[in-house]
């Protein structure tokens, strides 16, 4: 069997895999499917409220798509969750199929294994949430960057107008691609079609409301700032709990000087977002190619948007596999290390939710140490994202041998 045909086999057994694990692991990883995601699309269709468009929403406009799109497959078994597992699996093979093309690189075979060994270190959380149908799009379209600039910036624009991570790595093109001007006109190309149909369908006033709902939340269980509280919690410091927000959906915590805390973490996520930018840019105006700087600079961008995060969903860290798919592409050797720390995150990540997420809940001291040793690796990702973002050297003769073969590589 070629070395192509095996990896397309193991796409089919882990996508299959994750998507049975989803009904029989705990907590119900897949309950976002069919208890948030269905109802929005099924009200759309059938001429209820429009989330987004009559009503305010907590995501981008175009993010009500793949949601109406998972309908289109109800007839495999008639029930809406198999068919969002049959949608993401379609879109991850559009993109698996980008990346491997012929299986003659062994960059992007290398990219290939880890993607899918990701997957399933992650579990289900990866397959059922929003955050899956970015995922395709967004390793697709860092992939397209050099040769096809504003198709990738496109593809990117797109996922950017589901869920917001991916104006990251559109901040990380702008900064590293040569042809700047073909990628800010495929965001702006995309913004403005979103915009103006939005407008059209009379949603103009709900257009960035996703952006008032995201600042507004407070600190999300799972976010690595909330750990502060979490062990406040288990060691019993007056104030100090977990409780569940019925407006949000999610678990938060609470506990002295929590207002502060929530006030200082969007400042300290646009300070961060922004120093690691300008370093990039620094970068870029001293001769930096794409393929020394792109990746890293990504990222770094990447796990900073999570880092600093009020929320910390289990599924934010499927944000890291764009960047880490393309450092493999570019230069598997170098990318070793935080690739072995990106699969560290996964399976404690799968770990914690949906295996210990109880635990989480009740504040068992096993649970918040998965949990707290996950957002430490987290934080040494970013470290050592932002060291090798600062190693970054202009471009010289090895260099420029070293981008010539990778831009051949991913265009």
């Amino acid at each position: 069997m070629s070395r192509r045909a095996v990896l397309w086999v193991a796409f089919v057994v882990v996508h299959a895999l994750v998507a049975v694990l989803g009904f029989v692991m705990p907590t119900e990883p897949m309950g976002d499917v069919y208890r948030v995601y269905e109802p929005w699309s099924t009200a759309a269709l059938n001429g209820g409220g429009i989330v987004g468009i009559t009503e305010p929403w907590v995501y981008p406009q175009l993010a009500l798509v793949p949601m109406l799109a998972a309908h289109l497959f109800d007839w495999v078994s008639g029930t809406y969750t198999v068919s969002w597992a049959v949608l993401v699996t379609i879109c991850d093979a559009l993109a698996f199929a980008v990346l491997v093309g012929r299986a003659r690189s062994r960059g992007r075979v290398a990219a290939a294994w880890f993607w899918l060994a990701f997957v399933a270190l992650l579990g289900p959380v990866y397959m059922y949430r929003l955050d899956a149908l970015t995922v395709p799009l967004a390793v697709a379209g860092c992939l397209w960057l050099v040769g096809r600039p504003l198709l990738g910036s496109v593809l990117l624009s797109i996922a950017t107008w589901m869920k917001v991570w991916p104006a990251a790595l559109i901040a990380a093109a702008l900064i590293a691609v040569r042809r700047r001007l073909s990628v800010l006109a495929g965001a702006l190309l995309v913004s403005a079609v979103t915009i103006g149909v939005v407008a059209l369908a009379g949603g103009a006033a709900y257009t960035f409301g996703f952006i008032g709902d995201q600042t507004g939340r407070g600190l999300q269980i799972e976010a690595p700032v909330s750990g502060l509280y979490v062990w406040a919690t288990v060691l019993h410091v007056p104030g100090a709990s977990i409780f569940y927000s019925p407006e949000m959906l999610t678990f938060e915590v609470t506990g002295p000087h929590v207002n502060a805390v929530i006030a200082l973490m969007t400042p300290l996520l646009v300070v961060a977002v922004g120093a690691i930018a300008a370093i990039g840019a620094l970068k870029a105006w001293r001769g930096a190619s794409f393929a020394a700087l792109f990746p890293d600079l990504a990222l770094a961008l990447v796990v900073a948007f999570i880092f600093f995060n009020k929320v910390g969903s289990p599924q934010y860290y499927t944000w890291i596999v764009a960047p880490l798919v393309m450092g493999l592409v570019i230069e598997r050797r170098r990318w070793r290390a935080p690739v072995v720390l990106g699969l560290v995150i996964a399976g404690l990540t799968q770990v914690m939710y949906p295996l210990m997420y109880m635990g989480v809940l009740t504040g068992d001291p096993v649970s918040e140490f998965v949990l707290t040793a996950r957002n430490v690796v987290v934080g040494v990702l970013l470290v050592w994202s932002v060291a090798r973002l600062v190693r970054v050297r202009p471009r010289g003769r090895s260099t420029l041998a070293a981008s010539s073969s990778s831009h051949t590589a991913v265009g």
